[in-house]
């Protein structure tokens, strides 16, 4: 039993030391432009992987869209060893802190969430960083799961570099898929589960206020569990 104890302690400890490091910047939130490439994706339900910067964030907002079916937690880029939240967070990994999103495009498409990911989950001209975190596991990747999926980011990009809403270049890039990996069950629904948990309530909660405020038909009250 002490031992289990002091395993969850250290558990603990590692899920409240990272995404928490001292406040350099704050994402802005923006009214991103509807995108003119409309993503044709047909019928059923779809994946897309979103990187920018901690999950916790990305996987609360996805989790508060309508049609979003489910937001899971995870990193993508590196190797299934590698693949710990200890590990990851070392930065010396490939991976980056991911969210693979499932979704049905008859209610929201591809398109309107990546206009939702750059309004209010990420700044795309922070590199390698988002916040207050900082490291390569942070980094602003777009990992299309399909040729529809591939061409409407690489189309959305584009249209936002032309709109230029930021006063510094975008960074964000677009990743192969590769595999994703889901992290531990601590991170899971973690907005859900420590709604006043210091980051979520200095990070995240106002992502999902704009997300509420700047697209109210998109937005669900409900959070979806995973």
């Amino acid at each position: 039993m002490r031992r289990a104890a002091s395993l969850l302690a250290a558990t603990i400890a590692i899920a409240t030391a990272a995404c928490q490091g001292p406040a350099l910047a704050a994402e802005k939130v923006v009214e991103a432009p509807a995108a003119k490439r409309v993503a044709k994706e047909g019928k059923g339900l779809k994946t897309a992987v979103f990187a920018g910067g901690c999950f916790w964030g990305v996987e609360g907002v996805f989790s508060h869209v309508k049609g979003v079916k489910g937001a899971v937690s995870g990193y993508h880029g590196g190797t299934e060893r590698s693949a710990s939240y200890e590990v990851v967070s070392s930065g010396v990994t490939d991976h980056a802190e991911a969210v693979k999103v499932t979704y049905d495009p008859a209610v929201i498409r591809y398109d309107q969430l990546l206009r939702i990911f750059f309004s209010v989950v990420t700044d795309p001209t922070q590199l390698n960083r988002q916040g207050p975190d900082t490291g390569t596991q942070y980094r602003n990747a777009l990992v299309p799961m399909s040729a529809e999926q591939n061409a409407v980011a690489k189309a959305y990009l584009a249209q936002l570099r032309t709109a230029k809403l930021w006063d510094k270049p975008i960074v964000t890039r677009i990743e192969r898929a590769q595999g994703f990996y889901p992290a531990e069950s601590y991170h899971q629904d973690f907005m859900l589960k420590n709604p006043r948990h210091g980051y979520i309530v200095r990070w995240d909660a106002p992502k999902v206020a704009a997300l509420k405020r700047l697209y109210p038909g998109a937005y669900s009250e409900s959070f979806q569990r995973n």
